[in-house]
């Protein structure tokens, strides 16, 4: 049995924290922009810290496990 929880909450979260796609933080003219597509070196790391954070949250903190 393998444990799926792990590739399928870290591609969800890849995918939903990508900078520009969903909400960008910071963003250009605001706090927070919504769906603009544009990127910043800023706002690529700000998404990496909390990739992280939500990846460890899933993973190691909730312990999440998913059998298939």
């Amino acid at each position: 049995m393998n444990d799926w929880a792990g590739p399928i909450i870290a591609t969800a979260l890849f995918a939903f924290l990508c900078p520009g796609l969903i909400f960008q933080m910071p963003g250009k003219n605001r706090a927070v922009d919504f769906m603009n597509m544009k990127t910043s070196i800023v706002s690529m790391l700000l998404h990496t810290v909390f990739f992280g954070l939500f990846l460890m949250l899933f993973l190691v903190v909730l312990n999440i496990h998913l059998y298939a």
